[in-house]
């Protein structure tokens, strides 16, 4: 098990969910100053070939449903990284009627990066966190959604108004 954990954790495959100024920072983290590609780091295009859910910018409820749908779409193990001030707490837009605080009550989150805007060493930072939580079997989120999925269910249909707007 040790060589498994320890070769995903050398292949992260990242699929980018941006919805706002969050994707500033990202682009020079994969050009040849930082090139993440370096350390196994690659953007996929959709979320069945990603193993990384890299969520940037303030998220509304309309943009919360796609992030969900498209986490559930990764295949096991998935992992999710909150980028930035506005997957933490909401960032400058706290107190919209319409930002959601916290992503880690919808989806589980494995690491935040801190900061409005993330530099690129604190997002390689965060990948190479992520990595090492892998290796030692500590990168978990997937496992407690799967465990706690009526309390995330719960907690998404209270700010989804499912009851109202039909299915995620």
């Amino acid at each position: 098990m040790a060589i498994k954990q320890w070769a995903q954790g050398r292949s992260l495959w990242l699929m980018h969910f941006c919805t706002g100024c969050g994707a500033v920072e990202l682009p020079p983290t994969m050009t040849s100053r930082f090139d993440m590609e370096r350390f196994g780091i690659a953007p996929m295009a959709t979320p069945r070939q990603a193993d990384v859910l890299l969520v940037t910018g303030y998220l509304t409820v309309k943009t919360l449903k796609r992030v969900i749908r498209s986490y559930e779409q990764m295949i096991d193990p998935k992992y999710v990284i909150g980028f930035g001030s506005c997957t933490v707490n909401g960032g400058m837009y706290y107190d919209s009627y319409n930002v959601i605080n916290h992503l880690d009550l919808y989806i589980p989150v494995d690491v935040y990066i801190a900061g409005c805007m993330p530099r690129p060493e604190a997002i390689i930072d965060a990948f190479l966190k992520l990595r090492q939580m892998i290796v030692n079997g500590e990168a978990d989120g997937w496992k407690r959604y799967r465990e706690n999925l009526e309390w995330y269910r719960k907690n998404q249909r209270k700010i989804l108004d499912v009851d109202k707007w039909g299915l995620l």
